[in-house]
């Protein structure tokens, strides 16, 4: 039995999220449909993050196992012509056989992309969270970084996916704006050893309101502190927030 690394990046507009499900059209199931189409066998794979529904990634890794002993560079493309075009697997590789896509991850990283100013660009609608008006980036980075380190981030979970504890540590939070005449977009970047339900999407509906002058940037904090989900803004929708890498004991950075 081989274990196999799957670095895969796909635009989930159309999709369900990662989640395989009897009656949605979902990353994973079309994955394993195409696992299964190569190679004969029905095998369940390992995601290292569920994304939702609507939510991207350029650097998704999963765990395969399989008894198929062909090469990866040909499973790379043979997986690619069985897959549709909005899914595609970056690289395969062999992996030790106990390799395992959640369990032995120790950072991820997030994007989220939000565009603020008077006309959303029509090219990137469906990849950025268009917000009407100028947004002051300053005062969103000022306030990122009140949430850099170990905390208790309670206020930036949703309800429906519990959690033992919801203490993670935050090690980079950026606010970077990008300008590409006449159009302007503010990215949001954050790495952290996991990950509560809906967090970044959260902070960047509470960035957003500090971006809008609602807040000053130090209302953050009181919003960590409060350790409560109605202190803090809304969540952001799905489709401006990306799965960019994940780091694993030993080994470079992957998806990056």
């Amino acid at each position: 039995m081989r274990c196999l690394k799957l670095i895969l990046s796909y635009d989930g507009g159309r999709y369900a999220g990662w989640q395989a499900q009897r009656t949605e059209d979902t990353i994973q199931g079309r994955l394993e449909q195409a696992l299964q189409d190569v190679t004969g066998e029905q095998r369940r794979t390992i995601g290292s993050g569920r994304t939702d529904a609507g939510v991207h990634a350029w650097g998704q890794v999963v765990s395969a196992r399989t008894d198929c002993t062909l090469a990866c560079d040909v499973f790379v493309r043979a997986l690619n012509a069985s897959l549709p075009k909005d899914i595609r697997v970056l690289s395969v590789e062999e992996a030790s056989v106990d390799f395992h896509a959640i369990r032995d991850a120790v950072r991820k990283r997030y994007r989220y992309m939000l565009q603020d100013g008077r006309v959303h660009d029509v090219f990137c609608r469906n990849f950025t969270w268009f917000v009407p008006g100028p947004l002051d980036d300053a005062a969103m980075s000022q306030a990122a970084s009140y949430l850099v380190g170990t905390h208790d981030f309670a206020s930036f979970q949703s309800t429906g996916s519990p959690r033992n504890s919801t203490v993670r540590t935050v090690h980079e939070l950026s606010i970077v704006r990008e300008t590409l005449a006449p159009f302007s977009r503010i990215v949001v970047e954050v790495e952290a050893d996991g990950f509560l339900y809906n967090m970044v999407r959260i902070i960047a509906g509470t960035l957003m309101l500090i971006g809008r002058g609602k807040h000053p940037p130090a209302w953050m904090m009181e919003v960590l502190e409060q350790r409560d989900r109605r202190a803090a803004g809304p969540t952001a929708p799905p489709h401006g927030l990306f799965l960019v890498s994940v780091k694993y004991k030993d080994s470079p950075t992957i998806g990056e």
